[in-house]
């Protein structure tokens, strides 16, 4: 059956749908009169090619999936074909049946490519300090006499040296007939700790204690007096300047230098930090100096000093006061001395060893009974 609608206007009575209608065949559309005609049934045949034939969006629509053979894309050689690399177009399996994905073909298997290699799993290993723990004094009061011998270069000085350079001086052949003669006469070197355990709990000690120590931390201390120890079996302290470390000044330690000697059996000690007299200052420059180089080598080196060397010798009560409570445990002066007592663990004396100190002189200052 045919009809025939008319309405007032043309475009606004026709509208969208009208239009849309028109375009799939289901009704004839009149532009001069705006007329729209219902269209007979086609048969189904009609119907599906017609909807087949239609706009994109009814071939999205279709039952039957579109199915084509993929063209090689011109300037892809023969290797990049899909009979070169059949893996990229392998079907599908199917999911199990407990509905778990399949395993992921891995990329460069996939590509022919070489299976990379892992890398490999780094530790992290955290960095340990070694805190040493204060022997607890057990209330016995003690005395013995131990020499600690205080050198400070151990190089030959050169021609311009003044006379504090030079008296300070001992060259390295001469070091060497020192070490010698102090096993000669029967001395074993010990440390701090040693003799700190004695007098704080009786620990026993070597018939001939002898502590060797250097101040200011040169590079010679490394080259000369570190190789000579080693060589003899002995040990020693070493007190630094650690800002001039930090700043790598040429004539000084470094801290690789510092490592190898503390796992060489030498004891790293405190200095301060820029050679500056602890004397005369306020408790917050004396902390600045002392706890901040004891932290410095405790970062650097992993080992919490807990012996200090006052600079140029020089302190007052406010510094062994702050030296105390920074956590030191002894601390050595330049002070001519061996004998060594619990009451004056932040006033140890030495022996200072000079330029013109012989082995005939050294064994004198040795048993001279301070």
């Amino acid at each position: 059956m045919n009809r025939e609608l008319r309405t007032p206007g043309r475009l606004k009575a026709c509208g969208v749908i009208v239009l849309f209608l028109a375009a799939i065949g289901l009704v004839a559309y009149s532009a001069s009169g705006c007329a729209v005609t219902a269209m007979p049934a086609a048969p189904a045949s009609t119907v599906q090619q017609t909807a087949t034939a239609a706009t994109p969006l009814h071939r999205t629509l279709t039952a039957t999936p579109r199915v084509s053979k993929p063209a090689t894309p011109a300037g892809i050689p023969a290797l990049a074909t899909a009979a070169a690399m059949p893996g990229l177009l392998a079907t599908a399996t199917p999911p199990a049946a407990s509905g778990a994905l399949p395993t992921p073909t891995p990329m460069s298997i996939a590509l022919g490519l070489p299976t990379p290699t892992p890398l490999p799993i780094v530790p992290i290993v955290p960095i340990v300090s070694i805190v040493p723990i204060e022997p607890t004094p057990d209330g016995v009061e003690r005395s013995i006499g131990v020499p600690i011998l205080m050198y400070h270069y151990v190089s030959t000085p050169p021609p311009d040296a003044d006379i504090y350079r030079t008296d300070l001086s001992v060259p390295p052949a001469l070091f060497a007939e020192h070490l010698d003669r102090l096993q000669a006469e029967g001395y074993t070197t010990i440390s701090l700790y040693d003799l700190t355990a004695f007098l704080t709990q009786g620990t026993p000690l070597p018939d001939k204690p002898v502590i060797i120590s250097f101040d200011d931390g040169y590079r010679d201390n490394y080259a000369n007096a570190f190789r000579l120890l080693k060589e003899r079996g002995m040990t020693a302290t070493f007190f630094v300047v650690t800002d001039f470390i930090d700043e790598q000044r040429p004539d000084y330690l470094s801290w690789d230098m510092a490592r190898e000697m503390l796992a060489g059996g030498m004891s790293i000690e405190s200095h301060g930090r820029n050679h500056v007299s602890l004397a005369g200052k306020d408790s917050d420059y004396l902390v600045w100096q002392t706890l901040g180089s004891l932290e410095t080598i405790q970062y650097e080196l992993g080992v919490r000093p807990r012996f200090i060397s006052y600079p140029a010798g020089e302190y007052d009560q406010r510094t062994l006061d702050v030296v105390q409570s920074a956590g030191y445990w002894a601390g050595v002066t330049t002070q001519q001395g061996a004998t060594h007592t619990t009451d004056d663990p932040f006033e140890l004396a030495r022996v200072r060893v000079r330029n013109t100190t012989t082995p005939d002189k050294l064994a004198e200052l040795l048993q001279a009974g301070w």
